[in-house]
């Protein structure tokens, strides 16, 4: 992948990130909710969170002082 592939798919994750926030914080917020299915989208975030650092990481050239 070039760099412009990396910041394209990062900006879907970001995006993505953000909207699986507020469907867990609406699912958190109803009286009755599923705890299995919060969990899963608290995983996918985390697992987003993890790609997004990725990419960062790949488009951040590392400085060595």
């Amino acid at each position: 992948m070039d760099e412009s592939d990396l910041e394209q798919r990062l900006g879907m994750l970001r995006v993505e990130h953000r909207d699986l926030d507020d469907a867990i914080a609406a699912l958190g917020s109803a009286s009755h909710f599923d705890q299995l299915q919060l969990a899963r989208l608290k995983r996918r975030k985390l697992r987003l969170r993890d790609e997004v650092a990725a990419i960062e990481d790949q488009l951040i050239p590392d400085i060595i002082a």
